[in-house]
């Protein structure tokens, strides 16, 4: 028993050649069966509603046979109906059962999506003015004003360098110091 990677028993062109033949295989047998399911639901459909014979009636004849044609029709739609609504009970019982079965399991998921909302919103949300007072905690601060310090303007080199070139420049120079 290596633990190495396992060589094939066939090479590629001939697993290739088998998974052609095995789909070409599967479409024919879904051609098959949707032609059985065909024939089947048509047989089902002569057996129980013979072909209609509407030659040679009369006028109450053909009513008549309107009025049980539709208490017919009638019927096969309360059973629908019956049976949507089973069905649809079934379902929300199996989604009920599913959920309890992964909270028994530990895994909880989470049936709300995430949405992003910003600060204003989730404020916007609440009605209460106290959750909005809280919220706005810097409105209540105090304010502290600090004693501007007089600080020694700085000069911008670059506009000195206009101002000092040439020999008004230097004179200034040398009438600072």
């Amino acid at each position: 028993m290596s633990e190495g990677p396992r060589k094939s028993k066939y090479s590629a062109t001939r697993r290739l050649l088998l998974k052609s033949k095995l789909l070409k295989k599967a479409a024919s047998m879904l051609v098959a069966e949707s032609e059985a399911k065909k024939h089947e639901k048509e047989r089902v459909v002569s057996e129980c509603y013979p072909p209609l014979k509407l030659s040679g009636l009369s006028v109450q004849e053909l009513q008549d046979l309107c009025k049980d044609l539709h208490r017919k029709i009638d019927v096969v739609d309360e059973a629908r109906y019956d049976m949507e609504i089973k069905v649809a009970k079934n379902e929300i019982e199996i989604q009920t059962l599913n959920q309890k079965i992964i909270e028994l399991k530990g895994v909880k998921r989470p049936s709300l999506k995430r949405v992003k909302k910003t600060a204003d919103d989730m404020l916007g949300a609440h009605t209460d003015t106290s959750k909005l007072m809280k919220g706005d905690f810097k409105v209540n601060l105090k304010t502290v004003k600090k004693a501007d310090e007089k600080r020694e303007e700085v000069t911008d080199w670059r506009k000195n360098v206009e101002a000092m070139s040439g020999m008004e420049g230097r004179k200034k120079l040398f009438n600072s110091n």
